[in-house]
């Protein structure tokens, strides 16, 4: 009688439940009451609070997350499919690909405009109160008030606490292994120079962020681009028929959360990566920007993790994780650090005192980790919501991709749609696209487009997608 009793309750509780998620009480990406919560407020057992929410995770109207509890799932009215590999198309008669990224980059602060070009946070998932009180204090504490230059290979409380977060990723690196500079783009940048001269060929991923076009083209270096799939990352069977037929300086490739794709290059794959470069004694430039940004129970691994030859150039930086505008970012160049530091003096000699301070006391005080624990869980919700609100106003034709982590959705519209055209028929809503053009040197991907998903999902981000759902019908002529 007892059984029959239990089994009814949880039933009950999981239809109710139910409803609710239907009308919308609970909306995609909301969390559900903890099981103690549940059970306490309905009056039932743990374990009749548990079954509930098992039934209604085997429906796929919820989902458990790591550590986290209970999250409403999208609720699709049709199946999505990843975006295909596009066939090659001609960039815009009289637009060049430079003229494109400045005419969409001009004014990334621009005020009125909503941005869903950005792949980086929105200033409401940072930390600022307590990374200011971080500033003040190591202003505070600094017997020069950090007005004195730092050392040339970076704050050594910083270097020491960002050695230990390579722990979560596979490594094992010392203090001495890193070198700071301001921003991922320089770290790149140093990488690059210590493995190439000018004229040298590196390999990168089609589509791929577009500011490593510029940086290539500043360096005098040409790229090979190699197609990459939006579920296991860069066809390494093209790399490998590649380096056959020509030499290949470096590779420079985003294997954790790639922008714009957001694919995660499964381990067995980077293993096979680093081997495959290793082979010929072929750098790789490994840019992890986006690698804590994970939405899965663990921290994804790093090529570097793989690399036994000191091959693997890693840089990441604090940018898409606490403070875009603190500039600090970092390196770990393996054999190259010698070079990488000479790269360095001659460009900059040291990186700014004050914010390496400040996010070495960040670091120290334990509040990194706090705040890449709600950062993430933030980022999962609201990939959920913007995914749900494509499905909802983009035509049915629409194929979006299913990111495991990072900060941008990349779509294939309707074959008919320009996406550049798209662009700027949005900005007459003000509204900020990143067109798919952009990504590739060669000017593919001109149906495709890639959203950002930093800002938190509210009114004006869901007004802007109808909007935006809007005009690639008309586009389409649905």
């Amino acid at each position: 009688m007892s059984r029959v009793s239990d089994d009814f309750l949880y039933y009950q509780v999981a239809e109710r439940l139910e409803h609710m998620v239907e009308k919308g009480v609970w909306k995609t990406g909301d969390k559900l009451p903890s099981v103690r919560h549940l059970s306490r407020e309905q009056g039932v057992s743990l374990s009749t609070a548990f079954k509930a929410y098992s039934a209604l995770e085997s429906k796929g109207l919820i989902e458990a997350r790591p550590k986290s509890g209970y999250y409403v799932r999208c609720k699709l009215r049709r199946q999505q499919a990843p975006p295909r590999a596009p066939r090659y198309t001609a960039p815009p008669e009289g637009l060049s690909l430079d003229d494109m990224i400045a005419t969409i980059y001009t004014n990334l602060t621009e005020e009125g405009v909503v941005q869903l070009s950005l792949a980086a946070p929105g200033h409401e998932l940072l930390p600022a109160a307590k990374l200011n009180k971080c500033l003040l204090e190591v202003l505070r504490l600094s017997p020069t008030s950090c007005l004195q230059y730092e050392n040339v290979q970076g704050n050594a409380i910083l270097r020491r606490q960002l050695a230990r977060l390579s722990f979560n990723w596979g490594g094992s690196a010392s203090a001495e292994d890193v070198v700071v500079t301001q921003g991922c783009m320089e770290a790149l940048s140093f990488c690059l120079q210590a493995v190439t001269r000018p004229g040298d060929v590196v390999a990168i991923e089609r589509p791929t962020y577009f500011g490593l076009f510029g940086l290539l083209k500043n360096l005098g270096l040409r790229a090979l681009e190699v197609p990459t799939d939006p579920l296991s990352g860069p066809d390494l069977d093209f790399l490998r028929q590649a380096m056959k037929k020509q030499r290949i300086a470096a590779a420079l490739f985003i294997p954790n959360f790639n922008n714009p794709l957001g694919s995660l290059m499964p381990d067995d794959r980077k293993r096979e990566l680093v081997a495959l470069l290793a082979e010929q004694e072929i750098p790789l430039v490994e840019d992890d920007i986006y690698g804590e940004m994970y939405f899965g129970k663990t921290r994804p691994r790093t090529c570097k993790s793989f690399d036994r030859n000191g091959l693997v150039l890693y840089c990441s930086s604090m940018s898409k994780a606490l403070a875009p505008g603190y500039r600090v970012g970092w390196c770990m160049p393996g054999r190259f650090r010698k070079q990488v530091l000479q790269r360095k003096l001659a460009h900059c000699i040291t990186s700014p005192t004050p914010t390496q301070s400040a996010i070495a006391r960040f670091c120290e005080t334990g509040r990194l980790d706090i705040h890449l624990r709600n950062l993430r869980k933030a980022l999962h919700t609201q990939c959920l919501r913007y995914q749900q609100a494509i499905d909802d106003f983009f035509p049915a034709e629409t194929r979006v991709s299913q990111p495991q982590g990072g900060y941008v959705l990349w779509l294939e519209l309707p074959e008919k749609v320009d996406s550049f055209e798209l662009y700027r028929r949005a900005r007459q809503h003000q509204i900020s696209l990143a067109p798919g053009q952009i990504f590739s040197t060669r000017g593919c991907f001109r149906h495709h487009l890639r959203l950002g998903f930093g800002n938190p999902y509210g009114p004006e981000i869901e007004r802007s997608l109808q909007t935006v759902g809007k005009l690639v019908r008309e586009l389409a002529g649905a």
